[in-house]
């Protein structure tokens, strides 16, 4: 989760566009509008999740790898933690 009050914005700015997007796909399918703009728009949401993914995951690295941890075993925790966010960021 973003911590400071500036990646919270952008973050939650991200969102509003993925839900702007997600509307505007919904309207099309109803429309009954021809495949390639529809898949274009599908295309479009599927970089807008990424893009808040890749935010968050960066947020949440920098957060827990940022500083040192003084015991060794939570910092070998944190960084088993990020491989497994990153492995399932990457399926």
């Amino acid at each position: 989760m973003p911590h400071s009050p500036e990646e919270k914005k952008r973050v939650l700015t991200r969102v509003r566009r993925a839900r702007g997007q997600l509307e505007a796909l919904e309207r099309a399918l109803e429309a009954g509008a021809d495949c390639g703009p529809v898949l274009q728009q599908i295309a479009a949401i599927r970089g807008a999740v990424n893009g808040l993914m890749s935010q968050v995951l960066e947020s949440h690295l920098r957060e827990e790898l940022g500083s040192p941890a003084e015991d060794p075993s939570r910092r070998q925790a944190g960084i088993d933690d990020a491989v497994a966010l990153v492995r399932a960021y990457l399926k």
